[in-house]
C-alpha cells in the first residue's frame, strides 16, 4: 500500500471555488474520513485524487509518484461508489473478475483471487447470481470485492452506505473496518455521517466551505474541537451552544450569560468582556445538580439512555443521561454546566484554551 500527498490542491469550476488549497498526507495503511455537510467539497477531493477531476491547481502524488496527470486507469487505485456500479447482466464471480481479465491474469489466478476475496466477505455462495438477486448490502459487499481483488494503492470510499437502511449500516460499518484491518489498506473514505466517521477513521478530516477545518483522531475532534463548525457538526446529540461574556469578578475567571454566572477552574487569555460561545456536549449536563433552574420541554428515552429538551434562560440545550429520571413536561430542574466540561470559541468561532 502506498502513501497519498495532498499538496496546496485547488478546485474551480468557472468562477466558483469548490476547494481551497487543501494539503493532508494519508500514510500508507492509514484510514482517512472526509467528513462535512453537502457541498463542502469531499466528493469532489475524493475523485480528483482518482483522477475523475482535474485539479485547478496544486499536486498529487500516490506512492510517491505525481499523478496530476495520469488517467484514473494508470494511478493503481479503486473505487467504491455509493450506487455499487456492478453489471447488471454478469454474475457476481464476472463482476468481481472484470479488471482481472482486462489485465489477462490466468484463468486459475483469478479463480484463487475471488475465492479468497469471497471467502473474506461472506459471497461463497452469492458467486453465481446476478446483481438483481442481491440485497443492498450483499452488492456493497461485491462492490468491495471488486475493488479488493485489483490489489491496488489505495481504495477511495465514496459514501458507500448512504443507500443502505441503518441497522445495514451498522453491520457494513464493522464489516469495513474489519476488512481494513486484515489487509492493511490505504483508505480514504468520504461520508457526511459523522457516526460512520467516528466509528471507521484512524484520523478524521472535517472540511467544510471548501476547506480543512481540523483533522486528528475521532477523539481528538470529539473532546478538542478547533472551531464551532467541528464543535457542532461532530457529536449525536450535537453540542449545546449559547453566547457569554467574560469577566474577571473579583480577580475570578468568570462566564456571565442572560444573568447566568459560572465561575471557571482555569484562566484563559481573554480580556475583560470578551465575547465568546460556550458550548457543552449533552452528556456533560448535569440534571438535578447545581444552582441553575431549567424548564423540561421535551423528554425522548433511547433504550440506552434519556435526552432531555430543557430551556434554559430561554434558550433551547439538550442533556443526555444514563438513568431513566421521572421528569414531567414543564417542571423546574437544577442545572449543573461543570466548569472543566466547557467548551470556549471566541468572537471569530475559534477554539480558546485547552
Amino acid at each position: 500500500m502506498s502513501a497519498i500527498d495532498i499538496t496546496r490542491v485547488s478546485k474551480r469550476y468557472g468562477g466558483v471555488q469548490i476547494l481551497r488549497e487543501i494539503t493532508l498526507t494519508v500514510a500508507a495503511g492509514e484510514f482517512v474520513v472526509l467528513v462535512g455537510p453537502s457541498g463542502c467539497g469531499k466528493s469532489t477531493l475524493l475523485r480528483i485524487i482518482a483522477g475523475l477531476e482535474e485539479v485547478s491547481a496544486g499536486e498529487i502524488r500516490i506512492g510517491g509518484r505525481v499523478v496530476n496527470e495520469l488517467p484514473p486507469k494508470a494511478r493503481d487505485i479503486a473505487m467504491v461508489f455509493q450506487s455499487y456500479a456492478l453489471y447488471p447482466h454478469m454474475s457476481v464471480a464476472d463482476n468481481m473478475a472484470y479488471s482481472l481479465r482486462l489485465r489477462r491474469t490466468s484463468k486459475s489466478a483469478i479463480e484463487t483471487t475471488i475465492n479468497a476475496a469471497a471467502a473474506k466477505l461472506g459471497l461463497g455462495p452469492l458467486l453465481e447470481r446476478k446483481p438483481k438477486a442481491l440485497s443492498g448490502g450483499q452488492r456493497q459487499r461485491v462492490a468491495m470485492g471488486r475493488a479488493i481483488v485489483r490489489r491496488p494503492k489505495a481504495f477511495l470510499f465514496d459514501e458507500p452506505l448512504s443507500n443502505l437502511d441503518a441497522r445495514l449500516r451498522e453491520h457494513m460499518r464493522a464489516e469495513i473496518k474489519k476488512l481494513h484491518r486484515e489487509l492493511g489498506a490505504t483508505s480514504i473514505y468520504v461520508t457526511h455521517d459523522q457516526i460512520e466517521a467516528m466509528t471507521l477513521a484512524d484520523r478524521i478530516v472535517a472540511m467544510n466551505g471548501g476547506q480543512v477545518q481540523q483533522v486528528g483522531s475521532p477523539l481528538e475532534l470529539y473532546d478538542q474541537p478547533a472551531n464551532l463548525f467541528v464543535a457542532g457538526f461532530i457529536g449525536s446529540p450535537a453540542m449545546n451552544m449559547f453566547p457569554a461574556i467574560f469577566s474577571r469578578r473579583a480577580g475570578l475567571p468568570t462566564l456571565v450569560y442572560d444573568g447566568i454566572t459560572i465561575a471557571l477552574n482555569s484562566d484563559p487569555p481573554l480580556s475583560e468582556g470578551a465575547a465568546l460561545t460556550i458550548g457543552i456536549r449533552p452528556e456533560d449536563i448535569a440534571l438535578g445538580e447545581g444552582a441553575i433552574q431549567g424548564v423540561v420541554d421535551l423528554v425522548e428515552p433511547t433504550g440506552l439512555g434519556t435526552i432531555v429538551h430543557l430551556t434554559l434562560a430561554g434558550r433551547a440545550l439538550k442533556a443526555f443521561s444514563l438513568a431513566r429520571p421521572p421528569l414531567t413536561i414543564g417542571a423546574s430542574i437544577a442545572i449543573g454546566l461543570p466548569a472543566h466540561k466547557l467548551h470556549l470559541f471566541d468572537s471569530n468561532g475559534a477554539r480558546v484554551g485547552r
